[in-house]
């Protein structure tokens, strides 16, 4: 879909491009090729089947699945799987886009209309049983509509807004398997080389704290690193963030498919530079923040290098690690009969 604000790609059903008044707030690139060849950060995928990190390079879901004790991963990320594996979501050819026509319903915001727009295309992929180690034949599918609202709480401004929707089933090749998914796009609101001077508002006070491979050591604790209760603004080199915050810490609560669960803000950011304006919200349970510490991108597409802080994440999901901790396995344990799905708003504007 080509429209004055967005661009998506079959190759990871990946967000290429998110205008605002002719400011391309997300990091990618130019060609399909080019996020072959050089998208180690994951600019815009769609990130499966699971994620963030799955600890030891394997899956093992306290009691079993499927009867067996564990499913051994790739290990991409030190002795951890990352984001789905070495050849995860965000790197296969999708089918689509397919038109499905308009949705202007967006459950749980305010207000829960768009007023102009709501054109909605698909991207399907199907998973089969033994993709980079999970279990079972999935089909999944990611669902973008967009269109424009009226936010009467920022004095009416017209905000461009972008639903996305995911679904899996599982259908063959095993009873039960693991899903968490994202999107791994990088925002930059100010036009500049890096995210400094963004103002930033968490939605959370709470994270998962983590060994130094990034696995949870334990269960929801106050963040003591940033005052997350109140605003703050990136600088040049801190805060250096890549923590999973948490929104609802009752694990045991979330469903496999929360697309019945209220939304929740999860940020809201501005850059002085622009006047652009950003908010995330999902019905997610957890999100990862991160500000882009390891980016290493060379000049390529005519585009200048992407370097560390160029860009910063929010990615609405489940607990890291969430197969391997029994209390959080049910966020993400998915059997035949069941669907999973989540949703994530995106909504920006320039003040």
């Amino acid at each position: 879909m080509d429209g004055s604000a967005f661009t998506f790609l079959a190759r990871g059903a990946i967000i290429q491009h998110f205008e605002i008044h002719g400011i391309d707030i997300v990091q990618g690139f130019p060609t399909s090729d080019l996020y072959e060849s050089h998208n180690t950060p994951y600019f815009g995928e769609t990130i499966g089947r699971f994620a963030n990190r799955i600890q030891g390079a394997a899956i093992k879901v306290p009691g079993g699945l499927n009867g067996k004790e564990a499913y051994p991963l790739a290990a991409n990320n030190g002795v951890n799987a990352l984001h789905g594996g070495v050849n995860g979501w965000g790197k296969k050819i999708w089918d689509g886009p397919s038109p499905v026509g308009v949705n202007r319903n967006v459950p749980g915001l305010s207000p829960s209309t768009l007023d102009k727009g709501g054109e909605t295309v698909k991207f399907t992929l199907v998973s089969p049983d033994g993709d980079e180690g999970y279990p079972g034949t999935v089909n999944v599918s990611v669902s973008y509509s967009v269109g424009k609202q009226t936010v009467p709480e920022n004095d009416n401004v017209e905000a461009t807004v972008l639903v996305i929707e995911y679904e899996a089933e599982l259908v063959d090749g095993a009873d039960e398997t693991v899903i968490n998914m994202t999107n791994h796009s990088y925002f930059n609101l100010g036009n500049l080389p890096t995210i400094e001077g963004t103002n930033v508002t968490l939605g959370a006070i709470k994270y998962l704290p983590v060994d130094n491979g990034g696995i949870p050591t334990a269960g929801p604790s106050t963040f003591e690193r940033v005052d997350t209760s109140q605003p703050f603004t990136l600088g040049s080199t801190e805060p250096d963030v890549d923590d999973c915050f948490v929104v609802n810490d009752q694990p045991t609560t979330v469903p496999i498919d929360t697309r019945g669960q209220p939304l929740s803000r999860h940020l809201a950011a501005h850059h002085p530079n622009t006047g652009i304006h950003l908010e995330v919200f999902s019905t997610e349970p957890a999100f990862q923040f991160y500000t882009g510490k390891y980016i290493d991108v060379p000049a390529v597409g005519g585009l200048p290098a992407r370097v560390a802080r160029s860009g910063f994440c929010l990615e609405p999901s489940r607990y890291v690690n969430a197969s391997n901790v029994e209390e959080w396995k049910n966020q993400v344990l998915l059997k035949k009969g069941e669907k999973y799905g989540s949703r994530i708003v995106y909504r920006a504007w320039k003040q």
